[in-house]
This record gives C-alpha cells, sequence and structure tokens, in this order.
C-alpha cells in the first residue's frame, strides 16, 4: 500500500525556496502491483512499482533520481523491515512526464508472524523541506 502522505516528492531548483514556481520537478508513487509465495517461515513478494516524474516550471536537464522507501510492518504496526530504493527517469527534450516501473522480489522472514499479519508500506523519503512545502502546497 502507497502511503498517501508520501506518495508526492518535489525537487527544487536553484536557491531552493520553497515555492511552486521553483519546484524543477515532481514525484508520484502512481501504482504498486505484487503478488506473494508464502511458505511456512517467509514470504516472497514481487513487486512493481510505477513512479511517475514530471518538469515542474523551474526544471532545468532531462533527468530526475528519486528515492523511495518499502517497509514492511507487522501486527500493531510495528516496522519489521524498512528497505530504500532509487530510481532514475529519463525525459525526451520535450517531455513533461515520464514514468519507470521499477520491479523486485523481497524475501521477508515471517518471525513467527502469519502472513496476514505483515503489511508491505512504500512512500518517498522526504526531506523536511518537502515536508514543509507540502504544508502550505497541496497537490502538484
Amino acid at each position: 500500500m502507497i502511503l498517501r502522505p508520501l506518495a508526492n516528492t518535489a525537487v527544487f531548483g536553484t536557491g531552493g525556496e520553497l515555492r511552486p514556481d521553483n519546484v524543477a520537478f515532481y514525484g508520484l508513487l502512481s501504482e504498486v502491483d505484487r503478488s506473494c509465495d508464502y511458505s511456512s517461515d517467509a514470504v516472497q513478494m514481487t513487486i512493481d512499482v510505477i513512479v511517475i516524474g514530471q518538469r515542474g516550471p523551474a526544471a532545468k536537464g532531462d533527468a530526475l533520481d528519486l528515492n523511495y522507501f518499502v517497509a514492511v510492518t507487522g501486527p500493531n504496526q510495528q516496522i519489521l523491515s524498512k528497505r530504500p530504493f532509487s530510481v532514475h527517469i529519463a525525459f525526451a527534450p520535450d517531455q513533461v512526464r515520464a514514468g519507470v516501473t521499477d520491479h523486485f522480489v523481497e524475501t521477508i522472514p515471517l518471525g513467527g508472524h502469519k502472513g496476514g499479519d505483515i503489511t508491505l508500506l512504500l512512500g518517498f523519503q522526504q526531506s523536511p523541506q518537502v515536508v514543509e512545502f507540502y504544508k502550505h502546497f497541496r497537490g502538484r
């Protein structure tokens, strides 16, 4: 499941001012598709994450690097593991939006938990500047 408050991110242009007109790129965790294979002590997840990049008013260059995380939680939302992932999105010179599908396989030890107790959470790893920006400017 994508954590909606962490589904969007922004990369700022030079000067780092936290205004919509200084956003170089926006990032969006668009969709997650997963399949699970259970054994007695682990679950193997095949995961495809669609990550979208969009040029902002201050965009320079034709590429965007974004970082997101995948966290595994157990009962009571206890974090069992958290792993960072990076994606590189290339844009054609006149392209406003581009995206990639990040594919990976993750084996999660159940550690005595039932498979149904495990939840997969995804979100962008936000800097304090991005958190502050989204407090004042909602959406893309």
